[in-house]
């Protein structure tokens, strides 16, 4: 298949999947669809296993693997996916919740990581370095993406702020400890071994020249915008920032989620007030708010069908159970250590824990990021041991998080 062929098969399966969640399952809308897709792709696997001659399962597989999940997401999906969530976040709510979300996607993301690593490698026998590589994968959260379901238990604005905040900085942050380790753990072949001192400058390299890269061309693209008084031309310009910005922060070397993150910032705050017409801020507002409509249904669609690219075994699924369990408890101290650290100088809402705990869903990021591992005899158990946790988080963990913030939102904190 062509590119185009496959990008036309995806869409034309999101709407069809989307359809078929809205008239009978009736679930949030991405959650449905990867419902949808996983049980088709069950169902498919199921069909082979009774009727070998038809064959269906290996040629969907070999159209699957066929598809870079990793670079399609890390390399296209996902500049645009954080420059959407940015963009509509403002900087004045995220100056007020700043010690939370910092906290929360730099000494939680290590706490988190550790945590999976240290646990992961006692419970399989993986090497230590390798195991904290996987953790480095499965903490970034994707909350963001259950925004909506939030919103309908009418959450304080300062926990939709540390959600929404603590996600984007999360994923950047996370990304940047996974590029470290993964260097470390699979060294390329002529390259030394990394001292501390280049461990250091590898993530300053990668943070601070992402969030700089971001703040720039955030900033060009904000005066040109203040020139101009043409809407079209000024959400293409807002494109072209996702995009280009996002390709050149990785011609750099430098961190492209957290370039995509600051420059959304930056024009969702100076850029909307500044340099945009009331009109051109409608415009844009609807067009990134469809973007991320749009590429959340097809990534979520795409996780549902990267079920052929796992191989399952009996040792695999039982290590990935205890998993889940490590996730939730790496999760738990990701956020009750910052919380419990802030709360003499920090107001809560109530619920903030398990609310954060329950709502750190993981998402595609973590997928792509297991499968962009170099082959080893350890990655068939990490991208299996990824892709129940991705699974259980997104489905049981996003179906229900909304009545738990309905219960304990309202009742005084215990924690």
């Amino acid at each position: 298949m062509t590119i185009l062929q496959l990008t036309s098969l995806i869409i034309v399966l999101a709407g069809l999947f989307g359809s078929i969640n809205y008239l009978f399952l009736r679930l949030p809308g991405t959650i449905g669809i990867l419902v949808v897709a996983l049980l088709a792709s069950l169902a498919i696997i199921g069909i082979d296993l009774v009727y070998p001659a038809f064959a269906i399962d290996d040629v969907i597989r070999s159209t699957v693997m066929g598809l870079d999940f990793s670079d399609a997401l890390l390399e296209g999906m996902l500049g645009l996916l954080l420059f959407a969530g940015a963009l509509h976040v403002k900087v004045q709510d995220l100056r007020r919740e700043w010690a939370v979300v910092a906290l929360m996607a730099t000494l939680g993301v290590g706490l988190s990581t550790a945590i999976m690593g240290f646990g992961f490698s006692w419970i399989t026998g993986m090497p230590l370095l390798i195991a904290l590589v996987f953790g480095a994968l499965i903490s970034p959260t994707d909350p963001v993406a259950v925004l909506g379901v939030l919103r309908e238990a009418n959450l304080p604005k300062s926990l939709e702020t540390q959600i929404a905040g603590e996600s984007l900085f999360n994923d950047g942050v996370g990304y940047v400890v996974f590029l470290v380790l993964a260097a470390l753990a699979f060294p390329a072949p002529g390259h030394h071994e990394m001292d501390a001192a280049g461990i250091t400058l590898l993530f300053l390299q990668e943070a601070l020249g992402g969030a700089l890269l971001g703040a720039v061309l955030g900033w060009l693209v904000f005066r040109l915008m203040r020139r101009i008084d043409d809407y079209a031309l000024e959400v293409l310009l807002t494109l072209g920032l996702a995009f280009g910005g996002y390709e050149l922060a990785v011609a750099l070397h430098v961190s492209a989620p957290i370039m995509a993150v600051v420059a959304g910032l930056f024009i969702g705050d100076a850029g909307m007030k500044h340099g945009m017409s009331e009109q051109t801020r409608r415009y844009v507002n609807h067009f990134w708010e469809m973007v991320d409509e749009i590429l959340n249904a097809v990534l979520f669609l795409m996780i549902g069908f990267e079920v052929f690219a796992i191989t399952f075994s009996a040792d695999a699924l039982l290590a990935s159970v205890f998993a889940i369990g490590l996730a939730l408890l790496a999760r738990l101290a990701a956020v009750a250590v910052p919380v419990l650290l802030l709360r003499p100088f920090h107001g809560f809402a109530p619920g903030v824990i398990p609310i954060m705990t329950w709502g750190g869903l993981k998402g595609g990021i973590s997928v792509a990021l297991a499968l962009s591992l170099p082959e080893s005899e350890w990655k068939p158990l990490i991208l299996t041991a990824t892709y129940v946790v991705v699974v259980f988080s997104i489905i049981v963990q996003g179906l229900t998080v909304a009545k738990l913030a309905q219960k304990v939102g309202r009742e005084p904190e215990l924690i």
